[in-house]
């Protein structure tokens, strides 16, 4: 099976996914928090639905990820100005805090997973993941 580039990239997609669960729970968060509190913070606040759309969230997951973040303090839900029936999602001090925490902690998840590889096979392997995701979803890589 190791000659199947599809069976090398579930397995290695099933150990990354247990390494970046345990990561982030480690410090009592998932790796959804960390997805959102980053997207808030490059691409401003935004709505529930526009924050699903951006990081591939699914709604339902969505509204429990962000439940959460609000009721540590990490974001803030506030009514729209434009729109009145929906909220937008801003991130709090704390939770601009709480996101460094996490960029910090992902850094550390990708250096145990890609350990085996040299600095230069690092980049090389992300380029190439980027390009067969990029193939995948009918995009130019690195667009």
């Amino acid at each position: 099976m190791d000659h199947l580039p599809s069976w090398l990239l579930t397995q290695t997609a099933a150990h990354a996914h247990r390494l970046v669960g345990d990561g982030f729970a480690a410090v009592g968060a998932r790796g959804y928090h960390y997805r959102l509190l980053e997207s808030l913070l490059a691409d401003g606040p935004a709505s529930q639905a526009a924050l699903g759309r951006r990081t591939g969230i699914h709604l339902s997951d969505l509204v429990g990820a962000l439940n959460e973040l609000e009721a540590d303090g990490y974001v803030a839900r506030s009514p729209d100005p434009a729109d009145r029936r929906r909220n937008v999602i801003t991130v709090t001090e704390k939770g601009q805090e709480r996101a460094r925490e996490l960029a910090e902690r992902a850094a550390a998840i990708q250096d145990e997973l890609l350990a085996p590889l040299t600095a230069q096979e690092r980049d090389q392997f992300t380029a190439l993941l980027r390009k067969v995701l990029a193939g995948a979803s009918g995009r130019t890589p690195g667009v």
